[in-house]
Parts: structure tokens; sequence; C-alpha cells
């Protein structure tokens, strides 16, 4: 596969990596991937203020990871895709696997991981 050169490209995995820049939307989109929730039902299986957990599931939404669904009264959040439980997955199966030899470092030299 070549080197991502469409603009599209990159902006879709930049959004990606912006989503799991933040340790909340991790676990969001991971309980998200055990089974679509309202947030009510988020905030108290995460611990997070609602309010709080309101602005990462916008962003999230936002980023085209997650959509809602109108279930009766109540508005329920799930994964837009499948397949994105399939991606967090093998995303964090190949990165446990090169943790061993992990030697993460950014422009300034610093670790990065």
């Amino acid at each position: 596969m070549g080197a991502l050169t469409v603009a599209s490209d990159i902006d879709v995995l930049a959004r990606f990596g912006r989503a799991l820049a933040d340790p909340i939307r991790c676990r969001i989109l991971l309980a998200l991937r055990q089974a679509p929730a309202c947030p009510a039902d988020l905030a108290d299986a995460l611990d997070v203020f609602r309010t709080r957990l309101s602005n990462h599931l916008a962003c999230l939404r936002d980023c085209g990871l997650v959509v809602t669904v109108p279930d009766g009264r109540r508005t329920r959040y799930e994964l837009a895709d499948e397949r994105l439980g399939h991606t967090l997955d093998d995303l964090r199966t190949a990165v446990v696997a090169g943790e061993s030899d992990r030697t993460c470092v950014d422009a300034d030299d610093k670790g990065c991981c």
C-alpha cells in the first residue's frame, strides 16, 4: 500500500488519533464496543460527571465514531460502525505486542508514550 497522500485519508486518521488521545474517550469507545448505552448509564459505569461525558460524546460524534439512536424518550449511543470495535481490538493488540521493544521518542527526544 502506498503512502497516504489523499487529504481525506489523512484527515480520517488524524480524527481517529484525536479521539483516542483522551483516556475518557478511549473508555467510552471500549464501553460502546461491548454494547450501546445511554449517556446516564455510561456516566455511571465510567464514573464520569455527565456534563464531562456529554462533551466527550459530542467529540466522538463529531469525529464520526459514534452515532445516536432514539430509544423512546432517551438517546442511546453506539459505535458508528461495528468494524470500529474490531479496529480497537486490533490496535490494542498490536500496541501491546510492540511494547516489549518500545523506543517511542518525539521530536524533542523525549519519551512520547
